[in-house]
């Protein structure tokens, strides 16, 4: 078997330096099949990411106690099974090609065998007798290697997670077999992970030949393909109105348009029908049980020799659940996997101005506090486009005041929303013209001449003033542009691409100087910190009683995806869009309750707000009250930046809560209830424990002291009775006894 591998090598061209045999690999053993003996969720998975082969030398096994995932090596690469270990389901039900590209406008398969006539299950059998079609990329060798960092984060702040992903990389390369191809090598990488039922998956192509007179036209890359099995049985239906399969959630790294949430903002992911699927129950083959992934735009770029395209980056977490919270806990785990920066979670304020005076007062007020980070607002007169030697120094030197109380200090740029110029704008490819064509209306091109100016500038800015946070608005949508005079893309074919590599390379760039990052899309996955957590900005023009009870709903809401510190909060100190005093903090001293209440409600939730206003305190008892609650947190700080269970959303009826949940903590839980009402409440409560990791008895420490011992039932809850002040809270830690 070894040997007629290595001819198939040989046929195709040189082997690669780091190419391996199957041979070299451990032999995968039945009992491997058999499902983790605990919940991944609750308890480490002691079995690590590995690349295993198959007794009879056909087939490699990514492999991690939770996934398996099985490819046949002849006559061409195909995955054939793609299995949950935890729930025993298997994901495909037919072998598809592993990737499909358009390269000089001719449209390429990557792998994949022909030969099977049922397209509703697939059996191991049958895949013998499949054939490689003449027209594809072939398989050539591999390569094992260690998950290699991303992104080589700064860890210079409080973070809950602070190691790099583990696990393995297999990267199968390719060649084609006809002339005008044999340039290109193509690479589809997988990567898996130790510890959770997730995946990686992209593509990279290079020019090896330098002998070519053109570059290298790079149309639409489809780097992941997959015959999944359908999620319901209808006889008639559009797909539209079609459940999709739930078993699997794709997340890319390509996600764009102000949605605060990674499914919307989504460019990628395309469930599509299978017309080859003739067995399926759906008359007219409308199933949508076809998974695509590519970007809708571009990427449309050139490659010349030596150089190398990287597709979008399609993450795969496999689902053993219908329950949202269970799900939404998956999810929150492959975030602080995959994206570990995001699990930084510093205090900071919004200040109003730019005045050194009022800076350095906003900064020694942090250090009097426990604040750590001070961001010079939209409005507060920061303009970091401004490079002159006299606006580097004013703020360097402020920067440096900052740091000498151990403090930090960055600021907001505004990118879209606004005009430059008609050769600056984005250009409408319908008009020709920079009429609006943004989503936002008016908004300059990334690519424009001004746009690459805009990022040496904030480069420039960021390296000689040593600030340490930047809040960015915009660009949003991913804005195509039909220019074909702008130096930052060719037209309008690779414009939207261009345009996100630019603005991608800026995060990387901010996150390796330890620079943290609030933007304005899902852009986690390639180095930035925070998105808004979910909310509508009037609101913050409302009164504030009103305010309290929004507040708590956007953060319940804005949770179940994202883990507390992947989404900021917002407080008006001082007046936002008007509402008048009836809707603003300050005088803080006069709204004191209202203050600590919103800051005891948004720390307690591991939620960073924007306390936008020109001070923190302004009295003592501010100062005092601002203090007792930042050492609250910081003391709690672990434990309320994990995972929440969602107990009840508020609606301003009844009470309101979430419990936290860590089971690698000393506290496994940390409890928090809120009464709305006017008058205090007595209530008998169920609170699920089950995520806590507690397996005996459970120890409540409350607010007043008070401690009480409970003992879960067999769906891992606890019952006792809660009193609650009115419009009021109260906590408990939760531990084992």
């Amino acid at each position: 078997m070894r040997r007629s591998i290595l001819i198939l090598f040989s046929a195709l061209g040189m082997l690669s330096a780091a190419a391996q045999a199957p041979d070299s690999l451990p032999v995968y053993a039945p009992e491997m099949d058999a499902p983790p003996s605990a919940d991944w969720l609750v308890e480490p998975v002691k079995a690590q990411a590995a690349v295993y082969r198959s007794a009879d030398g056909k087939d490699l096994i990514l492999w991690n106690g939770l996934v398996k995932r099985v490819f046949r090596l002849q006559p061409n690469v195909a995955c054939t099974e793609f299995k949950n270990l935890v729930s025993g389901e298997q994901l495909l039900r037919a072998v598809k090609p592993e990737a499909r590209v358009t390269l000089d406008g001719r449209t390429c398969r990557v792998g994949g065998l022909y030969g099977q006539s049922q397209n509703a299950y697939l059996l191991p059998e049958w895949v013998d007798g499949f054939t490689a079609g003449p027209g594809d990329f072939l398989f050539q060798d591999f390569e094992v290697k260690p998950l290699a960092p991303r992104i080589h984060w700064k860890r210079n702040r409080w973070a809950s997670q602070t190691a790099d992903p583990a696990g393995k990389e297999l990267v199968f390369r390719y060649r084609h077999p006809s002339e005008s191809l044999r340039q290109v090598e193509l690479q589809v990488h997988y990567e898996i992970y130790d510890g959770l039922p997730l995946l990686c998956k992209w593509l990279s192509i290079r020019v090896i030949h330098g002998n070519i007179s053109t570059p290298l036209r790079i149309g639409r890359v489809v780097n992941e393909i997959l015959a999944a099995v359908e999620e319901e049985s209808a006889v008639v239906g559009k797909p539209e109105r079609m459940k999709k399969p739930h078993g699997l959630y794709i997340e890319s790294n390509y996600c764009f348009n102000n949605a605060m949430r990674a499914e919307i903002s989504d460019q990628t992911t395309h469930w599509l029908i299978d017309s080859s699927y003739t067995s399926q129950v759906n008359y007219d083959y409308n199933t949508p049980c076809l998974l695509e992934v590519f970007p809708e735009s571009g990427p449309g770029i050139d490659l010349g020799p030596g150089e190398t395209f990287e597709s979008v980056r399609t993450w795969e977490l496999l689902s053993d659940s219908y329950d949202r919270e269970r799900n939404g806990l998956a999810r929150r785990r492959m975030y602080r996997t995959v994206a570990p920066w995001t699990t930084q979670n510093p205090i900071f304020m919004h200040l109003v101005s730019t005045d050194p005076v009022t800076v350095r007062a906003a900064i020694d007020q942090c250090v009097a506090t426990g604040y750590e980070m001070v961001i010079l607002s939209f409005g507060s007169g920061l303009d970091m486009e401004d490079t002159s030697e006299a606006n580097i120094l004013k703020f360097r030197q402020l920067a440096d005041y900052a740091h000498s109380r151990g403090v930090g200090l960055g600021g907001y740029s505004l990118f879209s929303s606004r005009r430059i110029s008609d050769a600056d704008d984005v250009i409408d490819p319908a008009t020709g013209l920079p009429d609006k064509a943004a989503f936002f209306g008016h908004a300059p091109c990334l690519g424009s001449r001004w746009g690459l100016g805009y990022l040496a500038r904030l480069k420039k800015f960021f390296s000689e003033t040593g600030f340490d946070i930047f809040e960015n608005d915009g660009p949003y949508p991913g804005d195509v542009c039909a220019s074909t005079v702008h130096p930052g893309h060719r037209d309008l074919a690779d414009s939207q691409w261009r345009q996100f590599e630019l603005q991608k390379g800026l995060y990387r760039w901010l996150n390796e100087r330890g620079v943290y990052i609030n933007a304005p899309d899902w852009y986690f996955l390639d180095g930035t910190h925070k998105i808004a957590m979910g909310y509508r900005e009037v609101n913050f023009s409302l009164p504030r009683e009103e305010q309290i009870i929004l507040n708590r709903q956007h953060v319940f809401d804005g949770t179940w995806e994202k883990t507390p510190s992947m989404g900021w909060m917002f407080v008006p100190l001082t007046e936002y869009q008007g509402g008048g005093k009836a809707a603003t903090i300050e005088p803080l001293h006069e709204h004191l309750d209202v203050y600590r209440t919103l800051m005891m409600q948004n720390y307690g939730a591991g939620a960073q707000a924007c306390y936008r206003g020109p001070r923190l305190y302004d009295t003592d008892d501010t100062r005092r009250t601002v203090k007792e609650v930042i050492d609250w947190y910081k003391r709690y700080r672990d434990i309320l930046n994990s995972d929440i269970i969602h107990l009840r959303r508020p609606d301003g009826r009844d009470w309101d809560g979430i419990l936290h949940v860590n089971p690698a903590l000393r506290e496994k839980g940390f409890l928090l209830l809120f009464n709305p009402l006017k008058v205090p409440i007595t209530r008998r409560l169920r609170i699920p424990l089950y995520y806590t990791g507690l397996t005996g008895n459970a120890r409540l420490l409350g607010d007043d002291g008070k401690e009480s011992t409970l003992e879960p039932d067999r769906e891992f809850e606890v019952e006792f009775e809660a009193v609650i002040p009115a419009g009021g809270m109260r906590w408990w830690v939760i531990g084992s006894r």
